[in-house]
């Protein structure tokens, strides 16, 4: 989802990409080339785990902290990644992945 600059509310909602049953390729390019075309100030990421456990993986996590780092490059502010599971759901802003100290570089 992309959030606009002057009213901080959801400009778009967007599919970025699919995958198979177990890997989804994502560009941190296309995602930010889109971001700009919108003038977003913000980003929300959201995508399902089709297996059913919401739990990020290590490439969620890192896919996550590149992007973060190459939107902050733009001035765009990446709130959340959500993960949607078979039953329930996670964020990375509340899993604490989101803060600097949890980005790994």
């Amino acid at each position: 989802c992309a959030v606009s600059r002057q009213e901080n509310h959801i400009t778009a909602n967007e599919l970025m990409g699919s995958g198979t049953l177990d890997q989804a390729p994502v560009y941190q390019r296309d995602i930010i080339k889109r971001a700009l075309e919108l003038s977003a100030s913000a980003l929300i990421l959201v995508h399902k785990h089709p297996g059913g456990d919401p739990t990020p993986s290590k490439a969620d996590i890192d896919m996550t902290s590149k992007l973060y780092a190459l939107a902050g490059q733009f001035n765009i502010v990446v709130h959340d990644h959500l993960i949607i599971g078979r039953v329930d759901e996670v964020n990375f802003k509340n899993l604490g992945l989101l803060e600097p100290q949890a980005r790994n570089f």
